[in-house]
């Protein structure tokens, strides 16, 4: 578990750096019993904080740890707030001024964010809106996969969608779609078979007929591509969010129950996310948002 989060939190960095314009920002997992271990960074210069373990309710990230809420200091060394067992591992980096977003999966933490900058300047309000939005996506894709784990541990990237969203399809080719893809192990077989559930979900499988399936020698008959998505997207983190509960199978309304939002503002965030990934209906954005890399 704590290298799959390793491997995510990473991921993680990188977007926040992408989108907060911190010029140093670093996290780690949950290695042990309430511990962390400082992993992953962008911008470091000295190395002094590379595999720093810190102990819950210890330093500023311990802290984050044991209250499960951000946690800011504007001066570190001389901090009141926290306790100082890594001041020589922070203050070798320089940083002044640091905040951390503690990852929470359920009731356990899992990981923390990191922000930093070196010098005593006041990090911003918008600032650390960022930081807390990737906290929430990274949260999400934590989710995701511990529930596609305990489902099956070999499973492909994200879960079916309910037989209700099937439901302008033949029954029969619903039934046999539904129980292979119960079967299927392999990814990337998933993920083909994921493009026909798009197409049927979307009406197009049903249009012609006769159970036509894109991608499928039909008796000479033509049949519609699916939609290819842009090569380039760039998706809001609300974006991903929404995308990511759509993953799970989640209704708007319980989307906006979980976002703090109403239903109408999901929709308005996958409408968009729809039109930039060229997707038809949900199923289709989340296929293609996940070979994008998006997701």
């Amino acid at each position: 578990m704590a290298h799959d989060d390793r491997v995510a939190i990473r991921d993680a960095v990188g977007r926040l750096h992408r989108e907060s314009g911190l010029p140093m920002v670093f996290g780690g997992a949950i290695t042990g019993r309430d511990r962390l271990q400082i992993t992953e960074f962008v911008g470091a210069k000295s190395g002094t904080m590379r595999g720093l373990r810190v102990q819950a309710g210890s330093g500023l990230g311990g802290k984050a740890m044991a209250m499960r809420r951000p946690v800011l200091v504007n001066d570190y060394a001389r901090a009141d707030a926290i306790t100082h067992d890594y001041d020589e591992a922070v203050t070798g980096e320089g940083i002044r001024t640091m905040v951390g977003v503690p990852v929470m999966v359920g009731r356990s933490v899992r990981g923390v964010l990191y922000g930093a900058l070196r010098g005593t300047v006041a990090i911003g309000d918008r600032v650390i809106d960022s930081m807390v939005t990737v906290g929430r996506v990274l949260e999400q894709d934590l989710a995701v996969r511990d529930a596609m784990e305990r489902r099956n541990p070999s499973s492909a990237i994200f879960p079916l969608p309910d037989e209700n969203a099937l439901e302008d399809a033949p029954p029969e080719i619903r039934r046999r779609l539904l129980d292979l893809a119960g079967r299927v192990d392999d990814p990337a077989v998933r993920d083909e078979l994921m493009d026909v559930v798009a197409q049927l979900e979307g009406g197009d499988g049903a249009a012609s007929g006769a159970g036509v399936v894109p991608g499928v020698d039909n008796g000479g008959m033509a049949t519609a591509e699916p939609r290819q998505a842009p090569p380039r997207v760039q998706l809001s983190p609300r974006e991903r969010e929404v995308l990511v509960q759509v993953a799970m199978g989640h209704t708007n309304a319980l989307i906006g129950e979980r976002l703090g939002v109403g239903a109408e503002t999901v929709k308005s965030y996958l409408r968009t996310a729809m039109r930039k990934l060229g997707a038809n209906n949900r199923i289709e954005a989340v296929v293609a948002a996940r070979r994008l890399g998006a997701l």
